[in-house]
C-alpha cells in the first residue's frame, strides 16, 4: 500500500468518528497549550527581573562592610569593619577600571513640605551618582562638587515625593524640611518604577553624602560605595583592582578574609536568570504531564480502535496487505492525532497567553524554538504511545481476523 493510500485511510479513520477524535487529542491540546503559557510566563518573568536589575545601573559594582568570619561563623555584609570616605578617596585615585564613584549614606526620615509630610528614605552621595546608575532628571538640576564640599541644603527627589507632596504644583525651589534640617529641592528624577527587589524607586530623596552624613546621620562611616566600570568587559578587572586596593587599604594580612563584600549586576543577573529558569522549568516539567496523559488517552484509544477494526484488517491482510502496511497505517493514526492536536494546542497557547498578558499586565515571551520544541514532542508522544496499538494491529492473524465479530 503506497504510503498516500495510507495517510487517506488513517485520516478516514479519524474523521469517521469526530467526537472520539476530540477528546483523544484533548490531552494533547492541553498539554501543548499549557506548556506554551507556562514557558512563555517563565520567560517574561526573567525578561521582567533582568530588566529591573539592569535599571539599577549599568556596569554597577557595589561595595558593602563586613563580610568578615567570626569564631568560624561567616557573618555576611554590613558586619565588622566600616567604609569611610578615606576609602572612597583611595578608591578614585587608584582604580583603572572605574570610571565614577560614589559613596551612599542611607537614612530613613519623615520629611515635610508641600501638601504634608511623608516618610522616605534620605540618601546621601557624589555627583557621579547619576552616572553610575544611569538615571536621568525630568526637571531641574543635579548637585555639584561644590555643593558636596560646602554641605549645602540641596536635593533632588523621586516621582513618589512628588505626587504626594507637590502633586498640584512645581517642586522646583521649594522647601523641604528633613529632621528639622530645611533642603531646597533643585532637581526631579525621572519615574523609575518597581525596582528587582519591589522597593518603590521613585520614593527617595537624594543630597551630598557630605550633607546627610554630617547634618542628618550622625555617623563618621558610609552603608555602601557604588561604583561603575568602563566596560561590561573589565568587570571581573574592576572587582579584582577594587578588592586589591581596599585590601591594602584596611592592612589586611594575605590568607584572611576581606572585611567587605564587593557585588556586581552581572552575579546578581546570573543568580536571578538561574532562579527563573529552574521556576521555567518546573512549570514546563508539570504541563507537560498533560502531554503524557494525552498519549496515554491515544495509546487506549488506538487499542479500541484495534478490536473494533479487527475484521476489517482480516479483509485487508486476506487481499494483500503486508503486516507493515498494517503497522504504518495506526502508526500514521496516531501521529496524525497527536500532531493535530499539537497543532491546536499551539493556537490555543498563543490565544492563553495573550490573555494572561491583557489580564494581569505580566510580560509574556514566546520563544519559537519553545513552540517547535512543544510541537515535536507532541509528535514524539504520538509514535511512543501509538507503536504498540500499531504493533498488536500488525501481529494479527488473518484467518482470526476474519472470524473476529
Amino acid at each position: 500500500m503506497k504510503w498516500k493510500n495510507l495517510i487517506k485511510v488513517a485520516f478516514k479513520s479519524i474523521v469517521k468518528n469526530k467526537m472520539r477524535t476530540l477528546l483523544t487529542m484533548l490531552g494533547i491540546i492541553i498539554g501543548v497549550g499549557a506548556v506554551i503559557v507556562m514557558v512563555a510566563i517563565g520567560k517574561g518573568a526573567e525578561m521582567r527581573i533582568q530588566n529591573q536589575i539592569a535599571s539599577m545601573g549599568t556596569n554597577l559594582l557595589t561595595i558593602f562592610p563586613g563580610s568578615m568570619q567570626s569564631r568560624g561563623v561567616h557573618m555576611g555584609p554590613d558586619t565588622g569593619v566600616q567604609l569611610t570616605l578615606e576609602d572612597v578617596d583611595k578608591l578614585k585615585k587608584n582604580t583603572t577600571f572605574i570610571v565614577a564613584v560614589s559613596p551612599m549614606v542611607r537614612a530613613g526620615a519623615q520629611i515635610i513640605g508641600g501638601s504634608g509630610n511623608w516618610n522616605t528614605s534620605v540618601w546621601g552621595v557624589s555627583e557621579q551618582y547619576l552616572e553610575i546608575r544611569d538615571w536621568a532628571l525630568a526637571s531641574g538640576e543635579f548637585f555639584s562638587t561644590a555643593d558636596i564640599r560646602a554641605q549645602n541644603k540641596v536635593c533632588v527627589i523621586g516621582q513618589t515625593i512628588v505626587k504626594n507632596l507637590f502633586a498640584n504644583e512645581d517642586p522646583i525651589g521649594q522647601l523641604l524640611r528633613v529632621r528639622n534640617v530645611p533642603f531646597r529641592i533643585i532637581g526631579v528624577v525621572k519615574e523609575r518604577g518597581q525596582g528587582a527587589f519591589g522597593q518603590d524607586q521613585d520614593d527617595l530623596l537624594i543630597a551630598p553624602y557630605s550633607t546627610v552624613l554630617y547634618r542628618l546621620s550622625g555617623h563618621v562611616h558610609v552603608n555602601q560605595i557604588l561604583l561603575r566600570a568602563a566596560s561590561l568587559e573589565q568587570m571581573a578587572q574592576a572587582q579584582a583592582e577594587i578588592t586589591a586596593i581596599l585590601r591594602e587599604a584596611h592592612k589586611i594580612p594575605e590568607g584572611e578574609d576581606d572585611d567587605f563584600t564587593v557585588r556586581n549586576q552581572t552575579d546578581i543577573m546570573a543568580t536571578a536568570r538561574e532562579t527563573t529558569q529552574v521556576l521555567t522549568i518546573l512549570l514546563a516539567s508539570i504541563a507537560s504531564i498533560s502531554l503524557l496523559v494525552g498519549g496515554i488517552g491515544i495509546m487506549n484509544i488506538m487499542l479500541v480502535s484495534v478490536t473494533e477494526r479487527t475484521h476489517e484488517i482480516g479483509i485487508r491482510m486476506a487481499i494483500g496487505a503486508r503486516s507493515r502496511d498494517i503497522l504504518v497505517q495506526f502508526l500514521i493514526e496516531a501521529i496524525v492525532l497527536s500532531l493535530s492536536g499539537g497543532l491546536i494546542g499551539v493556537l490555543i497557547g498563543f490565544v492563553a497567553t495573550w490573555i494572561v498578558h491583557l489580564a494581569t499586565e505580566w510580560n509574556t515571551v514566546i520563544a519559537p524554538m519553545n513552540v517547535l520544541l512543544s510541537f515535536g514532542f507532541a509528535g514524539a508522544v504520538g509514535i511512543f504511545f501509538g507503536y504498540y496499538p500499531a504493533r498488536k494491529a500488525s501481529a494479527l492473524n488473518p484467518i482470526e481476523a476474519l472470524r473476529y465479530e
